[in-house]
């Protein structure tokens, strides 16, 4: 048996929902800028204006959105929970511009995060109307678990307003006073965090943010991109701050990703330290965007590489797909601040993106390519070069900066001429020999350590020096003496003046093989002495030269680790 009611039930939700909703989740104050930035452009405003005042901890968004109307005001926007995408819409109706709002909770944070709000909007055809909520009030109304219909908010102070609302046909005004925690971030800050982490404007050109009375712009970045030294475009992204890298950059490469939706770029910079441009210890990472906002900060934390190169990029990936609302599904966390980790699409995009970057010849291959070409340190876990010839690489660097302050001198008559400066000559010298350089200090290091442990290895086993040796080192004596007597060098040049400092390859090995065991140094060390002593003359060597000297040394390392092994003698 069914009875009737007279009056018909209807849900009675406590305020306490707030808080469970989310109320109390949002933390960071860009957060909560993109919440106001992105009901701005869902409302089809073409210019948001952001005032913020640390003294007074107060905080303004204006727009010239559509407005909202009294029904809209109460039906929407203080319907929690309200959609924009009811009915399948996915675009605003004029503009055609993709919407941001998904569930109608992110207002939670803009209605949390200062003790007082005041809010007022019009649309053409009518006045301003709105409200005001004091955060201490609505908290004690939780406490007592007021119904929400039961609580109505206060009237706005317009007086309060004017300044903002004064010039605006159509649109919304929020005022935010005592800002929760204050105001902590430097304005500086601010203005590059809106730069880097809202692009809306890649979707409408005409979609501008200002900020204290300034445009925001990409040049606020300019301490960014002005570090920046290399660029990887993906799948031919178009965006401003693409454009301004491509005119600076050293390198740049546009990759191609066939059969995945993302677009967007990778960039690295000259130093990690160039990646807090913030002034704080935070850093610009590789960042995921959906239809112009960012929507998770630092992806690569879901799949680390422990590489090198991942310490100097920075990025941002556009995967527009996670919010095509065709299956209703709302891929983001509560905070609004990142994504769900599970999500498929977005772990498919994640497995794209570090396969980019990984694989051979992927984005970490060529950084490190590209850094040694310019005389930097590179990817020293990459292959495709040993330690020894990165560091060998590194130290020719090193040397070469030495000369890098050089002053060019413009010849008489020639002043007003553009010239290029003392350093960019040498450096053109330097390119010239820096492999033949790099390779030669890397066999002069095996050629000192082999001959110097050959050196310790006669000592420790008392090996007596022969009549030949001894005559080698008495003539290699006086030529010292008379060398120095020429250039006037009265100290000491050998340490421990040790005999066998004055006798190179060839001669310690003729000691060792005729100590007692036959070790057969001798044999590669003829073969190695005029390759050793055009090397002792910083001769640079021709490629044929290159290869026997060390086909040879490796030989000679082999003998001399069996020298060294042997326990009867070490």
């Amino acid at each position: 048996m069914t009875t009737q009611n007279e009056e018909s039930f209807v849900f009675d939700i406590s305020l306490s929902v707030l808080n469970h909703l989310g109320r109390n989740l949002y933390r960071n104050f860009v957060t909560v800028l993109g919440e106001a930035i992105s009901n701005a452009w869902d409302a089809e405003a073409k210019n948001v204006w952001i005032y913020v005042n640390r003294e007074s901890s107060t905080f303004v968004i204006a727009d010239d959105g559509i407005g909202m109307t009294r029904e809209d005001f109460q039906g929407k926007f203080l319907r929690i929970g309200y959609s924009k995408r009811q009915g399948g819409h996915n675009k605003s109706l004029n503009l055609g511009r993709p919407f941001i709002g998904q569930k109608g909770i992110g207002k939670l944070a803009l209605l949390s995060c200062a003790q007082k709000i005041y809010i007022a909007s019009k649309t053409e055809t009518a006045e301003f109307i709105g409200g005001s909520i004091d955060n201490s009030e609505l908290d004690e109304a939780i406490k007592d678990d007021v119904s929400a219909s039961k609580y109505p908010l206060g009237n706005p102070d317009m007086d309060l307003l004017s300044d903002y609302t004064k010039d605006i046909k159509h649109g919304t005004v929020l005022y935010f006073s005592e800002l929760n925690n204050g105001v902590y971030n430097t304005l500086d800050y601010l203005r590059q965090a809106i730069a880097l982490y809202f692009r809306f404007s890649l979707f409408d050109p005409d979609f501008k943010i200002f900020f204290n009375n300034e445009q925001i712009t990409v040049n606020d970045l300019d301490k960014l991109t002005g570090t920046t030294e290399f660029l990887w475009t993906i799948n031919q992204l178009e965006d401003p701050l693409i454009e301004k890298l491509q005119k600076s950059v050293l390198e740049q490469d546009d990759r191609v990703v066939e059969g995945a939706d993302i677009k967007g770029f990778i960039a690295s910079v000259k130093l990690p330290r160039n990646l807090k441009v913030f002034g704080t210890n935070e850093k610009a990472g590789v960042d995921l965007f959906v239809n112009g906002r960012l929507r998770e900060r630092d992806i690569l934390k879901h799949n680390p590489t422990a590489r090198i190169p991942e310490s100097y990029i920075y990025g941002q990936i556009h995967l527009n797909s996670l919010d095509e609302g065709s299956d209703d599904i709302d891929r983001f966390v509560s905070s609004r601040e990142g994504v769900v980790a599970d999500d498929p699409i977005f772990r498919k995009a994640l497995t794209t993106i570090n396969d980019l970057l990984t694989k051979k010849g992927g984005i970490f291959d060529q950084w490190d390519e590209w850094r040694l070409k310019h005389k930097k340190e590179g990817d020293s876990d990459n292959t495709r070069k040993n330690k020894k010839q990165r560091a060998s690489t590194t130290l020719f660097n090193e040397v070469v900066d030495d000369y890098a302050e050089l002053e060019g001198v413009a010849p008489s008559g020639d002043s007003a001429e553009q010239l290029p400066t003392g350093s960019d000559v040498v450096k053109s010298w330097a390119d010239a020999f820096a492999e033949d350089a790099a390779f030669n200090f890397q066999s002069y290091a095996e050629c000192f350590v082999a001959e110097n442990l050959i050196r310790e290895f006669i000592s420790h086993t008392g090996t007596t020096l022969s009549q030949k040796a001894q005559e080698a080192i008495k003539s290699f004596k006086e030529k010292e003496t008379n060398n120095k007597r020429t250039g006037n060098v009265n100290i000491d040049i050998r340490l421990n003046n040790q005999d066998t400092s004055y006798l190179d390859m060839s001669g310690l090995a003729n000691l060792v093989d005729k100590g007692g065991e036959v070790y057969r140094l001798s044999q590669d060390a003829k073969t190695y002495k005029p390759l050793r002593d055009a090397l002792m003359h910083t001769a640079r060597l021709t490629d044929a030269a290159k290869v026997r000297i060390t086909s040879v040394y490796d030989n000679m390392k082999g003998r001399l680790k069996t020298m060294l092994q042997d326990d009867s003698n070490v």
